[in-house]
């Protein structure tokens, strides 16, 4: 029922937070958070959003950004590159 669009982007979302675990130097990317069973799907891309806190300098790759995600992954030394 209702309206479904079926061009509609759906994004696999994790956190700031989550991405705190992994150490110094590592790259997060799709590929690491499936296999390490973080995100059960990656449909159309990765979106990190900004909830929590990061002190570890790591790369992440992912389609999208939230603003106040990018400030935190790069005031903590890391990259935030999108593909």
């Amino acid at each position: 029922r209702g309206f479904n669009n079926k061009f509609a982007t759906n994004y696999a979302t994790v956190n700031v937070d989550t991405l705190a675990q992994y150490e110094d130097g590592a790259v997060v990317d799709v590929e690491l958070l499936l296999a390490e069973g973080v995100i059960k799907n990656a449909y159309d891309g990765l979106k990190v959003l900004g909830n929590g806190e990061i002190t570890t300098k790591i790369t992440v790759k992912a389609k999208k950004f939230s603003a106040t995600a990018k400030a935190k992954i790069e005031a903590a030394g890391g990259k935030a590159e999108v593909i």
